[in-house]
């Protein structure tokens, strides 16, 4: 993409890179109070039948994805225009949703730096490894790959890896202002845990809350997987590395029904979002609406997504994403030489749509 055209497409969602104070304030409380309802609704429910309750989580559950959207906005500075108000709103938010603010505001913004960066693969991605880097992997290396990619583990263990450990601890390399974010998170939520076990007792929270967080966790994941892996998504080392086309190759647009769509804040506009990350996500839509060359981005559905499953390896040789099978002969081969031009080509660029 040239640069008068990069230039144009930043000019023309300009426009939608502004919070709007009124419709931060609704979604704020369209979105928070309804988890607490619906929390003493599912704890209410315990005495009727556990189905009910664990159907009532679940409900909850996505108010909690939508609630993580708004602090996921406020790690941007998008959600208000005011630094503080963010500051505090993310605060507020992460400890709901069990992230730290600025922990995860700075492993983010490291994300949106390097996305589908191949030389700078590491900080807030999911860990996709080249085909000629499992070939050359030692068996146990290429096994932990394995058991990673596998859906089970991704979905079910990644999300209590996520909230239990990763999200309660420092980087090694974190500032003073990122640990004790991260501290003071800890210390609320421990404080606010140990008071509901008290007023509920364990086992009613942990049915309630951990269903609640568990399927929110597994969601935000699955989110964050499908909107980066899809067969011909972006990836390129940094000599080739380039913004717009990160943004808008390697993020996907995730068209979910319209309830969907609201549950998750927008964010299946991802293509968007990496574009122009001041863009609040009440906007997305509008912007993803208002300029035709975003509409060129790699749209996928329900149905779609669960086919990327499959896709485990990227190719750099033909710009996309392989099945373990699609590359089992050059790994028995296990030599760097890979030949894989059977492998068929289905990369589109952006510059010929």
């Amino acid at each position: 993409m040239s640069k008068e055209k990069t230039k144009q497409l930043h000019k023309n969602v300009a426009p939608y890179a502004k919070s709007d104070l009124k419709k931060s304030v609704i979604q704020l409380i369209n979105t928070v109070p309804p988890i607490f309802i619906l929390w003493f609704l599912a704890y209410q429910s315990l005495s009727v039948s556990i189905w009910l309750t664990i159907g009532i989580s679940i409900l909850t559950a996505g108010f909690v994805v939508r609630t993580f959207i708004i602090f996921h906005d406020c790690t941007h500075g998008s959600f208000f225009k005011n630094k503080k108000a963010n500051d505090i709103v993310g605060t507020i938010t992460g400890i709901i949703t069990l992230f730290p603010y600025e922990k995860w505001k700075r492993e983010h913004a490291i994300h949106h730096a390097t996305s589908s960066n191949l030389d700078k693969r590491g900080v807030g991605d999911i860990w996709v490894m080249t085909v000629e880097e499992y070939v050359e992997a030692s068996k146990w290396e290429r096994f932990k790959y394995r058991c990673y990619r596998n859906p089970f583990v991704m979905f079910g263990l990644g999300p209590l890896y996520l909230v239990l450990i990763t999200g309660r601890i420092n980087r090694k390399d974190a500032r003073k202002k990122e640990r004790n974010n991260t501290y003071l998170t800890n210390v609320v939520l421990v404080a606010l845990y140990v008071f509901m076990i008290w007023l509920v007792g364990w086992q009613a929270f942990l049915i309630v809350q951990g269903s609640i967080m568990f399927v929110a966790a597994a969601l935000g994941i699955w989110l964050f997987y499908i909107q980066h892996t899809f067969e011909d998504s972006y990836f390129e080392e940094e000599s080739e590395w380039d913004y717009v086309k990160a943004a808008v190759e390697g993020s996907s647009y995730y068209k979910l029904p319209k309830v969907l769509q609201w549950a998750t804040g927008n964010i299946g506009f991802h293509h968007v979002h990496h574009l122009a990350p001041r863009v609040p996500n009440y906007n997305l839509e509008v912007a993803h609406e208002s300029t035709p060359p975003l509409q060129m981005a790699t749209t996928i559905n329900i149905k779609t997504s669960l086919e990327s499953l499959r896709y485990k390896l990227y190719d750099p040789a033909h710009k996309r994403f392989i099945t373990f099978k699609e590359v089992k002969s050059a790994v028995k081969r296990a030599t760097p030489n890979i030949d894989l031009k059977e492998l068929k080509p289905k990369r589109t660029s952006f510059e010929s749509k």
